[in-house]
C-alpha cells in the first residue's frame, strides 16, 4: 500500500513538472508579446525573466515589466532596463591651463636648475632656448609638463 502512494506522488509530481511551460517557450511568448523591440532582451531562467536593454522612460519601463509578468510561466521579473539619456555628450576632462604670470614664475624658478636653457611664457606656451646636456632634458620637459601649459615650444640644442 505505501508503496503504491508512494508511485502515486512520485507520479503526480512528474506529470506536474511535464505540465509547466518552458523557458524557451516562455522567451518565445514574451518576444511576442512585445514585439520584438531590439533595444530590450529578456531571457528566462527557472520561470525568471531578466530584462535588460534601454528603455525610453520610466513609463515605459514598468509597462514592459508588467507584459512580461502577465505572461503565463514567468514566476518573477528582474527588470534590469537603462534609461535612455537623450542626446548627452560625455563630460569631457578637465584640462587646467595656468595664467601666464603664474606660468612664467613657475617656469623661471623651474629652468634656473638648468645652466644655458631660458624660457618666455606667451599665451601659455612654453618656448625653450639655449643648450641643454641630453641627460637633463628629460627631466626637464617633464617637470615642465606638471605646469600644465598649452604647450611647450623645445628650441634647445642638445649637447
Amino acid at each position: 500500500m505505501k508503496i503504491r502512494s508512494i508511485l502515486l506522488g512520485m507520479g503526480l509530481v512528474v506529470s506536474l513538472a511535464a505540465c509547466a511551460p518552458k523557458d524557451a517557450d516562455v522567451e518565445k511568448a514574451i518576444a511576442e508579446k512585445l514585439g520584438n523591440d531590439p533595444d530590450i532582451t529578456v531571457t528566462v531562467h527557472e520561470g525568471v525573466a531578466t530584462i535588460t536593454g534601454t528603455c525610453d522612460d520610466e513609463a515605459y519601463k514598468k509597462n514592459i515589466e508588467k507584459s512580461v509578468r502577465a505572461v503565463k510561466g514567468v514566476k518573477s521579473v528582474v527588470n534590469t532596463c537603462e534609461l535612455a539619456r537623450a542626446n548627452q555628450e560625455p563630460a569631457a576632462a578637465t584640462v587646467v591651463i595656468n595664467s601666464d604670470a603664474d606660468l612664467d614664475k613657475s617656469v623661471s624658478k623651474l629652468v634656473k636648475d638648468y645652466e644655458g636653457v631660458s624660457a618666455t611664457v606667451v599665451g601659455g606656451i612654453v618656448t625653450l632656448s639655449g643648450e641643454i646636456k641630453r641627460d637633463k632634458l628629460q627631466p626637464l620637459m617633464q617637470s615642465l609638463q606638471e605646469l600644465h601649459p598649452k604647450q611647450v615650444d623645445n628650441k634647445l640644442i642638445i649637447k
